[in-house]
């Protein structure tokens, strides 16, 4: 069975086509620097660091401490593993995960 996104039109096609387009982190740093404010940014960043820290099994209180996610942040996160469309878990199986920076 194929995958049918909910949110899926030409507006959406045409967005996803644009970030299969980016080829480089600068390209894609550009490219979100010009497409959404700082703060959409942060929080999009945000809720994937959630994510990755979910599947290590971290407690809530852990993952708000180190992220600043709000509960309902994380819920929300939460329940998108559970029971979403697999995207996180199909993105943060590609990517290298940056180190921690160190906390002195």
């Amino acid at each position: 069975m194929m995958f049918e996104p909910k949110i899926r039109n030409r507006q959406t096609d045409m967005l996803m086509q644009a970030v299969l387009a980016l080829e480089t982190e600068e390209d894609a740093y550009r490219f979100f620097e010009d497409l959404c404010t700082i703060p959409e940014i942060r929080s999009i960043a945000q809720r994937l660091e959630v994510a990755y820290l979910l599947r290590k099994k971290e407690t809530y209180q852990k993952i708000a401490d180190e992220t600043g996610a709000s509960s309902a942040t994380i819920s929300r996160v939460k329940r998108s593993l559970s029971y979403g469309a697999d995207g996180y878990d199909r993105v943060l199986d590609k990517i290298r995960i940056p180190e921690q920076e160190k906390k002195a």
